[in-house]
C-alpha cells in the first residue's frame, strides 16, 4: 500500500477527498488526516508517508509554508496541492517546491485520478532506479512512454520558465522524484536530445531575447539567463550563435 497523508482544516471536503481516493485508487491508504500545516509536521516528525495531498489555505498554518519546511528538511515525497484559488501566483509558487500537481476545487475525478497514476508510476520508477540502475524498455515494465512522453513536457516548460533558476540534473530530479540517471536517459528518449543541451539553448534564447529587447548590461543578460559567471555565458553563448553577445546586439537589436 501507498501511504497518504491527507492535510484539509474543513472536515467535509477532507472527507470527501478520502472517500474519492478510496473510490479511485485503493491501493493508496490514508493514514493520517491532519487539520493543518502544524499538525502535519508534527505527524512527520515521527512517521513516513509515501504521499502527501494539502490544501493551500489552512489555519494555523498554510499549505506552502508546510511545503516550504518540508522540503527545507529533506523530505522529498510526492505532494497534491488541492486549492480553490485560481492564482498563477500560487501555481508557480508550488512549483518551486517540486509539487507533483496543483489542482483546483471543486476536484475533478479524472484529473485527480491522473494525479495519482502519475504518483504511482513515480514513486514505483524511484524505488526501482533509487540504486542508479538503468531504465528498462516499456515492454521490460518501465514508465509507459505516454507518461514518460508527459513528464519530460512538463519539465521542458518549467525549464521554459524559470532560466535562471537552478536547473542542476540533481535539483531537476528531486523536483520530479526520479533517480537523476534515469532523468537523464528518459529526457534523452522523450526529449529529443541532452537535458544539459536543452537548458543551455533556452538560456541562450533568453539571452538572445534580452539583447535584442533591453539596453541591460551584459553580466546582467548573463544572470538572468542563469548564468553566474559573465565569462562562462560569453563562452556558451559563442559557442551557441557563433558570435559574442556584444556582436550579436549591433546585429539584432531592435
Amino acid at each position: 500500500m501507498i501511504k497518504l497523508m491527507l492535510v484539509e482544516d474543513e472536515d467535509i471536503i477532507r472527507k470527501g477527498i478520502r472517500d474519492l481516493i478510496g473510490r479511485v485508487a485503493p491501493d493508496f491508504e490514508v493514514v493520517y488526516e491532519a487539520a493543518h500545516g502544524k499538525e502535519a509536521l508534527t505527524y512527520l516528525e515521527r512517521n513516513v508517508v509515501d504521499v502527501l495531498i494539502t490544501d493551500i489555505r489552512m489555519r494555523e498554518m498554510d499549505g506552502l509554508q508546510m511545503v516550504e519546511k518540508l522540503r527545507t528538511a529533506g523530505h522529498g515525497m510526492p505532494i497534491v496541492i488541492i486549492s480553490g484559488y485560481g492564482d498563477f501566483v500560487y501555481a508557480k509558487k508550488a512549483l518551486q517546491f517540486g509539487i507533483a500537481d496543483y489542482l483546483l476545487k471543486p476536484i475533478d475525478r479524472k484529473d485527480f485520478t491522473v494525479a495519482l497514476d502519475k504518483i504511482r508510476l513515480t514513486l514505483n520508477s524511484s524505488n526501482r532506479y533509487a540504486g542508479g540502475a538503468e531504465p528498462h524498455s516499456e515492454a521490460d515494465g518501465g514508465p509507459p512512454s505516454s507518461e514518460g512522453r508527459r513528464m519530460i513536457r512538463k519539465l521542458k516548460a518549467y525549464i521554459a520558465e524559470n532560466p535562471d533558476g537552478d536547473l542542476r540534473l540533481q535539483t531537476l530530479a528531486e523536483m520530479v522524484h526520479l533517480n537523476p540517471s534515469y532523468l537523464s536517459q528518459l529526457f534523452k528518449q522523450e526529449g529529443g536530445g541532452n537535458l544539459s543541451d536543452y537548458i543551455a539553448e533556452t538560456r541562450i534564447r533568453r539571452a538572445c531575447k534580452l539583447l535584442e529587447t533591453t539596453n541591460l548590461k551584459v553580466y546582467d543578460i548573463a544572470r538572468l539567463s542563469g548564468y553566474q559567471s559573465p565569462k562562462h555565458f560569453m563562452l556558451v553563448f559563442k559557442q551557441h550563435t557563433g558570435m559574442t553577445p556584444g556582436t550579436y546586439r549591433e546585429q539584432y537589436s531592435v
